[in-house]
């Protein structure tokens, strides 16, 4: 068989790199990328900018976009390369960036098509995962055109991934990866990556290099994140051995970020006429940012830049603004802003520190130095010990030498920053590993990797950087975990849990709860630890179905967990039949929608739970014994005597009585006061449609009613707990259903009030205010459609007779932040802004639900695509001040918070189960 190129590929946030070496050589070659440089032009370059630029029709002709291999015909045109990122610093609005960053974004759905960000509607939108599939498809395009006879599918392809990537961002490359025909490849993580570079440029002399280095820091600052490694360098023999002791958390912090900052001083310079910029402008304006910082922080940068800035519309070059932006400011902007001169022991900045741009969510503390330091005391233990340090010298163990790698340390000033923060540290000066080209580095050290497996040169051992933990279900305060895998596990290595045995219900989901950890305390598999918050992080997720053999009648099968880390690079656990090893269950981890709640650990059941389920049966079960009427309506009050108040029901105890009464739905129609309480039940118990792994399969479960209706047509009650039912589980329902619904509810809604004496439409109409409930809790509905909705109602509310419920209606519909919908579903600021005017003409206090529906609309999220005008919050300010309104209604319009329990509950229209938590995207980063 013909042996495969190895192939290395830098899938970075800001530019896409490729290095290979041929069949048979150990020689490291960088792949430059044919890509366009200018319309009609084609050049190749061996940085591909991660970049869509999205043109409108008639913008440039299909012969300017020609590339030498032909591409699959689409909808519309879509431009990458160089070309893109022109275009981006020319036009507002049309190029997508930073798609890297978005996959670790967990609050939007990130296989939906939310790019560009704010973006207007004209413009086409591509998902984070499949913008960045184009890149990996023009790059495997490109490779094929100059390697006809060897598809890059067939070779050897390791593609770089952040080293802080958790498994729910690492699934998603990968399925960007499939997405773009590269279905088999292997992921490094980028720390490494450069290293590996290194170590393969200075493999001749290596031992004499490393001689004095003990512990190794590779910090690596690209365009979107900052990721931390830590390497131990022990000497046996006279020859190095590496291991990798330390990961950081993920960051979303870097050469963006600076841009951002930039942008916004530029921004505040710009005259008082043009107001806040646009997201779209202002994504113009952080393109011309990024080229300035590039200028002033090269050596021997000019004194200052000029800005230009481009009108928009009719006002493209009439409206055109100048900014000066000087060297020296932008140096101590960027220098002093993102590597401040810091102590050994400051901590982390909590508050939140004013960068939140496009959707996305970068950290509270932009000083990269205080994450570094907080990096270092994390993992002092192992440190120390690395460096054989009793600790009586520094206050925290400072590495030896340092590894630069990422396109920001092409700043000299920025580089130079670090390296004396850490000496001041250490109280000694570090040796830095020369990186002779930062851009590159880690695609070609991709490829060293895979010549390093096959024997030619020095490994990094260390295996798993992070210990894997597996949820207990007891009631422990704070919770506890198992471990599945411990960190430092070497990849094919499976470890099996054998003292503990679960049993599996088949044909029905089964999910566990995960957290992870990259401290350096050691644990070993079985061994029960405490989820400190600090140190865990929750992961997605895991759940799978367990199919019955066919021809078998049985129902439950007991499993084990195996939990391996795989040589793809990412963590695969499976069930095992304890009686047939054959027989294994890959559980998946689940990515849509993990961002939008957060369940505490789940405890026990209650010792009474089985009992409550008695009754539930004695009123829904098969049994063909009468049940009187005065003992359905008991039900409520049986399960509160067995279970404790139900306000106080925890998820577990939700979850499992909704899973008791979907089993017996079937027999919800014996009587109207049956159906009335099932669906009282079964709503109450799954709201609000979310938080729990098997929610999505419990909504699939709930779908299948909704063509069969009610029984009771002519019962204006079970209309009522009907429309109830869907609101509280609004939040799993998937777009699709939403729309169904609306569908439904809408003749209903806009009609006048009935005066037929059909029982029919009387009794719907009874049920007119939670059909206006459904209505607004439905974040899933296209844009148009939310429009819509709020133009019929504001027109209804101009009515005296129009009940107050209206308001707070059109304020869920057009509130700012989503309660679990993606911020992508948002109505647009000048839609939101018109319902405002509305509400602020309206007397408060006769219409007290306005006043909150205002607050929601003009509440600040940091994002300028959703954020009202500056003048718009202030309106509201104003009014908020004449009604004596409550401190927490004010907050949420001058600064980003999160809702407190009583507004969560407003908002929502009741409380979520105790302990469940939404997470906001202050949170979600």
């Amino acid at each position: 068989m013909k042996k495969p190129y190895i192939v290395g590929i830098d899938l970075g946030t800001s530019n896409t790199v490729v290095a290979y070496s041929a069949p048979g050589k150990q020689q490291v070659e960088l792949f430059y990328i044919e890509q366009l440089v200018g319309p009609g032009q084609v050049a190749a370059r061996p940085l591909l900018p991660s970049v869509r630029y999205h043109p409108a029709a008639g913008e440039i002709s299909p012969g300017e976009l020609q590339l030498p291999w032909s591409t699959a015909a689409s909808g519309e045109p879509v431009i990458t390369g160089r070309l893109a990122l022109d275009l981006g610093a020319q036009v507002p609005g049309r190029l997508v960036a930073s798609a890297k960053s978005w996959l670790s974004h967990a609050a939007v759905d990130r296989l939906a098509a939310i790019l560009p960000w704010g973006a207007e509607d004209d413009v086409a939108r591509v998902s984070p995962v499949g913008a960045s599939a184009s890149y990996l498809a023009h790059v495997r395009a490109a490779w094929l055109h100059r390697f006809p006879t060897a598809p890059l599918e067939q070779q050897q392809v390791i593609l770089t991934v952040p080293a802080s990537f958790d498994e729910g961002a690492r699934a998603l490359t990968l399925a960007a990866a499939r997405q773009a025909g590269l279905p088999n490849l292997r992921l490094l993580e980028e720390p490494q990556a450069a290293f590996y570079d290194w170590l393969f440029r200075h493999q001749q002399q290596l031992a004499g290099e490393l001689s004095e280095t003990r512990l190794l820091l590779v910090c690596d600052v690209g365009g979107g994140t900052t990721d931390l490694t830590l390497i131990q360098v022990a000497i046996t023999d006279g020859e190095p051995t590496l291991t990798r002791i330390g990961v950081g958390d993920h960051l979303m912090l870097g050469g963006d970020n600076m841009d951002l900052s930039l942008a916004h001083l530029v921004e505040s310079r710009l005259p008082a006429s043009e107001g806040r910029l646009s997201a779209a402008r202002f994504s113009q304006l952080t393109a011309r940012c990024r080229a300035a910082k590039e200028q002033l922080l090269t050596t021997g940068a000019p004194d200052a830049v000029l800005l230009t800035l481009l009108g928009g519309g009719a006002r493209l070059i009439g409206g055109a603004r100048t900014v000066e932006l000087q060297r020296d400011e932008a140096r101590q902007v960027l220098v002093d802003g993102f590597f401040p001169r810091v102590a050994p022991d400051e901590p982390l900045q909590q508050r939140r520190a004013a960068i939140v741009e496009f959707g996305l969510p970068y950290p509270a503390d932009p000083a990269i130095t205080r994450h570094v330091a907080a990096f270092l005391r994390r993992h002092a233990a192992a440190a120390r010990q690395a460096l054989a340090d009793t600790g009586e010298r520094q206050e925290i163990p400072v590495p030896d030498t340092l590894l630069l790698n990422g396109g920001v340390f092409r700043a000299d000033a920025l580089a130079e920053r670090l390296q004396a923060t850490l000496a001041s540290w250490r109280g000694a000066s570090l040796r830095v590993l020369h990186n002779e080209n930062p851009d590159v580095a880690v695609a070609r050290g991709a490829v060293a990797y895979a010549l390093v497996r096959q024997g030619h040169g020095r490994r990094i051992g260390g295996g798993s950087a992070r210990s894997y933990f597996l949820v207990l279900e007891d009631q422990a305060q704070p919770p506890r975990g198992i471990c599945l895998l411990p960190r430092g596990s070497e990849e094919g290595h499976e470890i099996p849990l054998p003292e503990r045995s679960f049993s599996l219900r088949l044909g029905q989901p089964v999910r566990f709860h995960l957290a992870s950890s990259v401290a350096d305390t050691s644990y070993l598999p079985g061994q029960i630890a405490t989820l400190d918050e600090d140190e865990f992080v929750r992961l997605p997720p895991i759940a799978t179905v367990v199919q019955a053999p066919a021809g078998s009648s049985q129902r439950e099968v007991r499993v084990q967990l195996t939990t391996s880390m795989t040589e793809v690079g990412t963590l695969e656990l499976h069930c095992v039949s304890n009686e047939d090893t054959a027989r294994r269950w890959l559980l998946e981890f689940q990515l849509r929608g993990e961002g939008a709640s957060e369940a505490p650990v789940s405890p026990t059941l209650p010792a009474r739970f089985a009992d409550a389920v008695q009754w539930v049966e004695r009123i829904f079960g098969a049994s063909s014994q009468p049940v009187e009427s005065k003992d359905v309506r008991r039900l409520r009050g049986q399960l509160e005597h067995l279970l404790g108040k139900r306000d106080e029901w925890e998820m577990p105890v939700l979850r499992a009585l909704f899973d008791a009464l979907m089993q017996r739905a079937r027999r919800r129609r014996r009587s109207p006061e049956h159906e009335r309480l099932w669906l009282n039940l079964a709503g109450f118990c799954l709201r609000p449609g979310l938080g729990d792994a098997l929610d999505e399969w419990r909504i699939e479960q709930l779908c299948e009613i909704l063509p069969q209706g009610i029984q009771y047509v002519s019962e204006s009650q079970n209309w009522s707990e009907w429309w109830t039912l869907w609101r509280r589980a609004a939040g799993g329902l998937p777009p699709a259903i939403q729309e169904r619904l609306l569908a439904e509810l809408s003749p209903w809604l806009r009609s006048e009030p009935t005066k037929t004496r059909s029982r029919l439409p009387a009794a719907i109409a009874g049920s007119h205010d939670d059909m206006l409930r459904l209505v607004a809790s439905l974040e899933r509905l296209p844009i148009e459609r939310k429009v819509e909705v709020g133009d019929w109602l504001l027109e209804r509310l101009r009515k005296a007779s129009e009940k107050p419920l209206g308001w707070w209606a059109l304020g869920r519909l057009g509130a700012r932040q989503s309660l679990y919908g993606s911020a992508h579903q948002v109505v647009p600021p000048e839609v939101a802004g018109r319902w405002l005017e509305a509400m602020l003409a309206s007397d408060w206090k006769k219409v007290e639900p306005a006043a909150f529906a205002a607050t929601q609309i003009a509440r600040l999220t940091g994002d300028r695509s959703r954020d009202l005008p500056e003048e718009a919050r202030e309106a509201t300010l104003a009014r908020l001040a004449t009604i004596n309104a409550s401190a927490s209604w004010i907050a949420q319009v001058t600064t980003v918070v999160e809702l407190d329990k009583a507004d969560e509950r407003r908002a929502f229209g009741e409380s979520l189960p105790a302990g469940l938590r939404l997470i906001g995207e202050s949170r979600a980063s």
